[in-house]
Formats: structure tokens, C-alpha cells, sequence
């Protein structure tokens, strides 16, 4: 036998070793964890590789899917083995194995090979279980109350379930919103279920495992239904709604699936066994509050034994017109996380109490009260305070509409506890009023009052830091404004409106993708854009489209362009051909509609840069025509169908989407392009910035538009004008123009209307204007685009477009203005990105983490390429580090996964 020196044995070792350590991890299938109730047919996976060696990654994978745990522990692939498959390909990779049933369990685990052809161990298993994927499936019949003359409705069924249960799933939609309960507990801990819909197109269910709810014996399902956007209504003239509109009555279906150890099956849906009666709720709207009488709850409805004689027999109905779609295609549930105890509490000259929550957040509120039966309690929620100390509601759209207010009656003379079922709001001040039981009857007291924050259950994804404290307060400012407005839909505002206005879904879309998980949310925003696509192509500017308003706010092309923008933006940052795929046709629809409404190419009508800066107070545009940002979305809009259609193989198409891009190019040029002073229509912020980013400026007069640009901000005294659409195209155009420092200036002071002058006004949350104006909102993410800024060009994490879903990565830090340290971490659908860098005055140093099986092209400030160390040594010959050019103050590197360390004369 050949003797290995030992200097070859200990490198074979080591590679060994290293190439254990490459490991899958963090399993997903569509975009979620162990999700229940999957309805495609071949659901997407996802996972990562990690590794702590550099420039290591996957050669090859294998996946096994199996019916049980059992054989998929002994390596069983009964459902599905792909085999060994020769990819570097981590994420949406299609299920493409043995059809599966409704209800039925995938269980699967995946390994990979790694750059050394060595194959890790297998992944930590992981499950999705289908949904009731075809209509026959449902053995349930939607059910509701023959009287409908109430705002919340119980209904009731007790069965028997047999000894040797082995597992139990319900699949339920209540109409509007619904609790369900078994044996009195709630299944779940999900809040205003399920996700909001056009619900005469789209029915969301939930899927649950509620076997450990389950007893053997008898047995009892309860379900509490809400109103929620399903049914609007103004029973009462003196509570605040939006708007009015019904989808019908109130109703339930609830399919329930028995499994035993002896392979048997039985079911128990909804049908007329089940018994129904009013709820103790006696007001329900998701606008104007909630009343709750207490002295009206059945104890016990919800269990066995309950005497439901007097209670009526459940109507057979119709569904509301629309298909169950399961949670594959909703939103994260909506889910309770930090609680808000009072910071401050002062009382009124009329005895009320308002109490400061200290943060304006979307809060579910909740009260403990003593005082006598039948003595209630008022909350009326507010975000700001009048002067003598009392709420506000102005900002949340009230006064001659109606106020919001929740009240709770008590049952006892003990203390009793009390959350509203079906409502949430923005605030951060509660005044509670206390009413009697009788005319001379004892006041009730409140024992204590918080706030719980809900929103949906999209897992944060970045961090961001720096050492400027202000920053790192408009970061959080604008965060909490991000988190307020996300629930099955992403709303305007948490009170006043809650529509989904889509120009925020695109205009803000890096700025919240870079904060939040947020692909399943995106890919259910789709869905309400399919649905409320009108026949002609319009995409209106609210999905769901509940109400139908008139003129530019229902069609402005600002507005509608989500439909092609969000899923262009997730294949960037999700590597998404799929929703590319599936909204191929909607996107081709709309621009044929707006085809229809050009002349010469030219589109004039919608709301254009809403909220801009000018003289007046915030509405329509007043410095930039309507005309400008409309056609440039018509440009932006064909030129990203020229490259979705060229992806998806549709080679025709992309031609004719890239020849139309090109008219509209001269179109726009021709009218709004002013080559006398090279700028673009008024000349303000927005007219310069939008053609910049979108690339309708020759490249001879690129640099000039953008000095157009610097020049406006500097004669505002480092002042923005641009409003809701305008403002993220100002930020992009000058931070991809090299001008980061003029961004710093506009955003670095709080004496001019922006976010520091929000901050120093008082807001916790960012506000729909830019001067924080009493009458507007105080809780809109919409001006919100700074956190794109601060991730993308101040920390540097930016996607490549050669490498879709950060497969490709580029990190290119700003260091300006007086910073002198940022740091920055986003989970991508690959794993970490890490940029950490600081500065003294001539050194810079930064940090830099990619993950395994990506590259990234990373820009390091410096005098010279020469004067750039990884880890000690020279850079350009550090292990996985290749240096490609020096330009601007910044030598370039193509770097492999892993850590590094690189420092330079700065």
C-alpha cells in the first residue's frame, strides 16, 4: 500500500472534517414552516446550506419525502425520491412526486454534496400536510342562522369521538372572522381569522391539528363569528365606518376529520345538526368598535352537556361566491406579541381616565374591571390628545362620521376581564368613561388597561444600526409603522381606512422586504389583485377593492403598477419565477388596458406623487404633473414585461413588450424633456428623480438630470419636496448617482418636515405627512422608503440582478455624513448577509458576512487597491477573495461565502 505523507493526510482530514460541517437547515415548504392546510398540488420547498469554510456550497442535492415518520427515518422516499440531483438550487424547487390526497402528511429531509462532491448528513425532518385541495373533498355544507338581525353569531355541534384516536384536523372558514373551540378551549392562537379577501372571488380556510383538543366521549365544536370586512355596516349613525358594504350574512363551514389507530375515518361537518344563537357582541364593526354585554354569555355553550334546546337549528346556505383558497395562498395568521402597560394615566375634570400606552401601535385592548352588574365601561382610542388632556380622533378619520369606541357591560359584581373577539385599532391614548348601572348606581372601576400589539406573523428578517441615534430612530419610527399596517392585507392605516392602497405595496416594497419576511403576504397581495381585476384590465388601487371610489383613486397607474411591480420585486429578492408565472396574464391584461388610455403614448389622469411638499396642504401633486408620473409607470411597466416575458420563455411577447417601451420613451422624452435647462417637466425633485431611476434619461444627459436633482434639494436648504411615489425614485436616483451624502443632508435634521421632524413633534410611528399635520393619519408606512436607503446603501446589502433571490450579492457601504460605524444583518431566502463596517479618519474597516453557496462583489472605500487587507494579508490574494477593478475611492472584489475581515487606507 502507497504510504499518504502526512502533510496530505492531515489536508485530506481537515477537508473531511470542513466538509461535515456543510449542512441543509431551515426546511420551508411555500415560503412556511411545517405549514397545514397546503393546497397546490406541487408545493415549492426551500432550505440552506451552511458551512463555517469558505467559498463552500452545494453540487447536488437529494431530497425524500415520505407518508410517515417512521419511513422517512429509515430513508423510505415512499412519496417521493429525487434522487441524487446534480444543482446549487436551494430554493423553490417544485414537489414532483406521488399525487397526495386531501389532508394527507408529507414528510420529508433533504442532504446536499458540497463543493468537494462529499455528502452531508441528512437535514432535520421537516412536514407540510395538504389541505382539502378539491371542492368534493369538503363533506360540510355552509351553514348560518335563519335570523340574521344580529352582529355576531354562535354556532354549536357536539359529536362522539371513540376510543384510539390517532389524529384530528378541522378545516373551517368563518365568515366574517370567526373563534373556533373545542370543548370550550380556542383552537389556535390567531387573532381576526381568516386573512381579509374579495370574498365573493376568494374564501380563505385554516387548517388545524387539534388533536390534543379532543377527549374520548362526547364531545363539542363551537364557532363565534364577526364581522370583520366581510359585512360593513352603520347600524348605529353615531360609530365611525369608512365605508358600507356586505357580502351577506354571517356563516360557517367546518369540515372535521376523525383518524384512529385502526385506519378508520369519520367526519363531521358543518350541516343542520348544528345549532345556533345570537352572540353576546351586540355591535361589531372592524370601524367603529365593539360592544360587549357580558350578562348576555351562556356559560358553557361552548362545551358538552350544554343545553342548546332553546337555541335555533343551523340554515343550509350558499357560500359567498367565491373558492376556498387554503393558507398556501394567505397570509401569515395574525398573532399577539408584546403587551403595552400604561406609561402615564391622568384623570379628566368629568371623571374619565386616559391612559398613554406609551407607543401608537395596533393594539388589541384589554381591561380589567370591578363595579356592579350592569355598569359599563367606554373605550374610546385615540392617537392624539386634545388639549384639556382628552382623546382625539381626528387623525383616525371621525367628527361627523362618528367616533370608535368599544364599551363592555359587566355580568358580576366581581372583577371581570374583557378583550374585544373581532376588533383592533391604532392608538396609543385609551379614555375610558364610566356609565353606572343605574341612575344613581356605583361607578365601575378599571383595574388595568393594556395594549396588546397584533399584526401578522412574518418573521423579522433585518437588523440595522449606526451611530447616528437619529437614524436609528427614524428606523424604528418607520418600522413600527410597517408592523401596525401588516395583517392579512398590508393597510394604509390601522384605523381610519385599514384598505390595501397598493402604491405602498411597491413603492416600499424593498423598504419592508428588508425588515420583514414578507413573501407569503406578497404572494397573498397577488391573489387580492387577481381578484379585484376588473374585465377590461383595470387594477384598481385598493385590494381587496371592498368599496369603489371614483376618478384617480380607483384608477391611477401609480396605484395599479403593483400588479407588475411586487412580483418583479420578488422574484429579485425571492427568486420567484413561479408568481412571475402565475400573474403573467394579469400583468398582460393591465397593460393592455393602459394601452387604452394613452394618447401619443402619453398616460394623464390618476393621483400622481400624492402628498408632495408644496404651498398647499398635502393631496394631489402640486409640483409635478400627474401626466409625468403616470407615463413613466407606463415606460417602467413595459420594460419589466419585456424582461418577465423574456424569463418565461415568451420570446414574441417580450419583443412587442420592449418595442413599446421604447415608444413610450420617446414619448415622454419628447413631452416632458427640456434640453435648455436638461431637466424633466416642472423640474422638481420627483420630475428629475423618477425618469433617472427608471432609465428614460439619455445617457449624455444622465449626469446633468442628476445634478438637477442635487441642485433642487440644496436650494431648499437641504429640503425634500417629493411626495408618496416621488419620494423613494429621489432616494434611488441619488444614492445609485453616487450622491448618498445630499440623502444624509435631507434626512439628518428635524426642523424641516420629514421624519426627525416627525420625532421631534412627538410621533412614535411614522405619519401619512411629512409634517406630521394633526388631520392626517399619525400611523402610515407610506413615506417609509428610508429603510431601503439604509440597508441598500448605507450598510450595503444589496441584491444582484445576474443572481435573483441574493444568489448573487452585492455589498457597497456609504460611509457619509459624520457616521462612522453601521451595522446590518438581512436573512435572505439563502441565509445571513452580514455588513459591519466603521471608519476613523483614515481607516475603514468592514466586516462582511456571505452564506454558503452564494458569491458577492463587495466595495471597499479605499486609496487604492493595494492598500486593502483581508484578514492581515493583502486582499487581492486572501483565500476567496479575486480583486476586479479599482474605480472611485473603491477597489472591487469578487468574493466567495464565508467571513471576512477587510481593512484599508480610507
Amino acid at each position: 500500500m502507497k504510504k499518504i505523507p502526512l502533510i496530505a493526510w492531515g489536508l485530506w482530514v481537515t477537508l473531511a472534517l470542513q466538509a461535515a460541517d456543510l449542512k441543509p437547515l431551515a426546511l420551508r415548504c411555500d415560503y412556511a414552516v411545517n405549514p397545514l392546510g397546503v393546497d397546490m398540488p406541487n408545493p415549492r420547498l426551500f432550505w440552506m446550506v451552511e458551512s463555517p469554510e469558505r467559498g463552500q456550497g452545494q453540487t447536488a442535492y437529494q431530497i425524500l419525502v415520505a407518508s410517515s415518520p417512521s419511513r422517512l427515518k429509515q430513508d423510505q422516499g415512499d412519496l417521493w425520491d429525487s434522487g441524487k440531483v446534480a444543482s446549487d438550487e436551494t430554493i423553490q424547487i417544485p414537489y414532483a412526486g406521488r399525487p397526495l390526497k386531501s389532508s394527507q402528511e408529507a414528510f420529508w429531509k433533504v442532504r446536499v454534496w458540497d463543493a468537494n462532491g462529499r455528502v452531508s448528513a441528512w437535514s432535520r425532518p421537516a412536514h407540510w400536510t395538504v389541505g382539502l385541495s378539491a371542492e368534493p373533498d369538503w363533506q360540510a355544507n355552509w351553514i348560518t342562522s335563519p335570523t340574521t338581525n344580529f352582529e355576531t353569531l354562535l354556532l354549536r355541534r357536539e359529536f362522539t369521538v371513540k376510543p384510539g384516536l390517532r389524529r384530528a384536523l378541522v378545516n373551517v372558514c368563518g365568515l366574517g372572522q370567526y373563534e373556533l373551540t373545542l370543548n370550550g378551549k380556542k383552537a389556535g392562537d390567531d387573532f381576526l381569522s381568516p386573512g381579509w379577501t374579495k370574498y365573493d372571488k376568494t374564501c380563505l380556510y385554516d387548517t388545524r391539528d387539534i388533536t390534543a383538543l379532543l377527549h374520548k366521549g362526547k364531545n363539542a365544536a363551537g364557532l363565534f363569528l364577526g364581522n370583520g370586512m366581510y359585512h360593513v355596516a352603520q347600524v348605529n349613525t353615531n360609530r365611525f365606518t369608512k365605508f358600507k358594504g356586505s357580502f351577506g350574512p354571517l356563516k360557517a363551514i367546518a369540515h372535521i376529520r376523525l383518524e384512529y389507530m385502526d385506519g378508520s375515518v369519520e367526519t363531521i361537518g358543518t350541516d343542520n345538526q348544528w345549532r345556533t344563537a345570537p352572540g353576546p357582541i351586540s355591535f361589531s364593526s372592524i370601524y367603529g368598535g365593539e360592544d360587549f354585554d357580558a350578562r348576555l354569555v351562556q356559560p358553557g355553550w361552548g362545551k358538552p352537556w350544554f343545553d342548546d334546546s332553546r337555541w335555533e337549528t343551523a340554515l343550509l346556505v350558499n357560500g359567498p361566491g367565491g373558492a376556498l383558497k387554503g393558507l398556501s395562498g394567505a397570509a401569515p395568521r395574525i398573532r399577539e406579541f408584546q403587551i403595552h402597560q400604561p406609561v402615564a394615566l391622568h384623570r379628566l375634570t368629568n371623571g374619565d381616565a386616559v391612559f398613554d400606552l406609551g407607543q401608537n401601535a395596533a393594539h388589541a385592548l384589554q381591561i380589567r374591571v370591578s363595579g356592579t352588574a350592569g355598569s359599563r365601561v367606554r373605550l374610546y382610542p385615540a392617537e392624539l390628545l386634545n388639549t384639556n388632556g382628552s382623546a382625539n380622533q381626528s387623525s383616525m378619520g371621525v367628527g361627523h362620521r362618528g367616533a370608535v369606541w368599544c364599551d363592555f357591560t359587566k355580568a358580576t359584581a366581581g372583577t371581570e376581564t374583557w378583550a374585544p373577539k373581532f376588533f383592533y385599532v391604532g392608538c396609543r391614548y385609551v379614555q375610558v368613561h364610566f356609565i353606572p348601572a343605574g341612575t344613581n348606581g356605583e361607578l365601575p372601576r378599571i383595574r388595568s388597561l393594556t395594549g396588546t400589539v397584533v399584526h401578522a406573523d412574518s418573521a423579522p428578517a433585518g437588523e440595522f444600526e449606526c451611530s447616528n441615534p437619529l437614524f436609528n430612530r427614524i428606523r424604528m419610527l418607520v418600522r413600527w409603522a410597517q408592523q401596525n399596517n401588516m395583517v392579512s392585507i398590508l393597510t394604509d392605516c390601522p384605523h381610519r381606512e385599514r384598505l390595501g392602497w397598493l402604491e405602498e405595496d411597491h413603492l416600499n416594497g424593498p423598504a419592508l422586504r428588508y425588515e420583514f419576511d414578507l413573501a407569503q403576504l406578497f404572494t397573498k397581495t397577488l391573489n387580492d389583485i387577481t381578484d379585484s381585476q376588473l374585465d377590461n384590465g383595470l387594477i384598481p388601487t385598493v385590494a381587496p377593492e371592498y368599496t369603489v371610489f371614483k376618478g384617480g383613486f380607483r384608477d391611477s397607474l401609480e396605484w395599479g403598477s403593483a400588479g407588475i411591480i411586487v412580483p418583479w420585486q420578488q422574484y429579485e429578492f425571492d427568486g420567484d419565477l413561479a408568481l412571475l408565472r402565475k400573474n403573467y396574464d394579469v400583468m398582460k391584461k393591465y397593460a393592455a388596458y393602459l394601452d387604452t388610455t394613452a394618447t401619443n403614448d402619453i398616460v394623464d389622469h390618476g393621483l400622481g406623487d400624492w402628498y408632495d411638499l408644496g404651498p398647499k396642504n398635502p393631496g394631489l401633486p402640486q409640483l409635478t404633473p400627474i401626466a409625468l408620473t403616470a407615463t413613466a409607470f407606463y415606460f417602467y411597466d413595459n420594460w419589466i414585461l419585456s424582461q418577465i416575458a423574456g424569463l418565461l420563455g415568451e420570446t414574441n411577447d417580450a419583443a412587442r413588450f420592449e418595442n413599446r417601451a421604447e415608444q413610450i420613451y420617446a414619448a415622454f422624452n419628447l413631452k416632458f424633456f427640456n434640453p435648455t435647462n436638461v431637466t424633466y417637466a416642472t423640474g422638481s425633485q420627483c420630475a428629475n428623480a423618477m425618469p433617472l431611476v427608471m432609465g428614460l434619461v439619455d445617457p449624455t444627459n444622465r449626469a446633468a438630470v442628476l445634478e438637477a436633482v442635487v441642485r433642487d434639494v440644496r436650494a431648499h436648504t437641504n429640503a425634500f419636496t417629493a411626495g408618496d411615489v416621488g419620494y423613494r425614485y429621489l432616494l434611488r436616483a441619488l444614492a445609485e448617482g453616487g450622491r448618498s451624502d445630499v440623502i444624509f443632508d435631507m434626512n439628518n435634521q428635524s426642523d424641516k418636515p420629514g421624519y426627525g421632524y416627525q420625532l421631534k413633534q412627538g410621533a412614535t410611528s411614522l405619519t401619512e405627512a411629512w409634517n406630521a399635520r394633526r388631520g392626517s393619519s399619525q400611523d402610515h408606512f407610506m413615506l417609509g422608503q428610508i429603510q431601503e436607503w439604509f440597508y441598500r446603501d448605507l450598510a450595503g446589502i444589496g441584491p444582484d440582478p445576474t443572481g435573483p433571490g441574493f444568489k448573487k450579492i452585492i455589498i457597497n457601504p456609504q460611509p457619509v455624513g459624520d457616521l462612522t460605524w453601521v451595522k446590518a444583518s438581512y436573512d435572505s431566502i439563502r441565509g445571513r448577509i452580514v455588513s459591519d463596517w466603521k471608519r476613523d479618519s483614515d481607516r475603514f474597516t468592514l466586516d462582511v458576512t456571505i452564506p454558503a453557496n452564494t458569491t458577492a462583489t463587495v466595495y471597499v472605500p479605499a486609496n487604492s487597491a493595494e492598500a486593502v487587507t483581508e484578514s492581515g494579508r493583502p486582499a487581492a490574494s486572501s483565500n476567496g477573495v479575486v480583486l476586479l477593478w479599482f474605480e472611485n475611492g473603491r477597489a472591487v472584489f469578487a468574493v466567495e461565502s464565508g467571513k471576512y475581515e477587510f481593512n484599508s487606507a480610507f
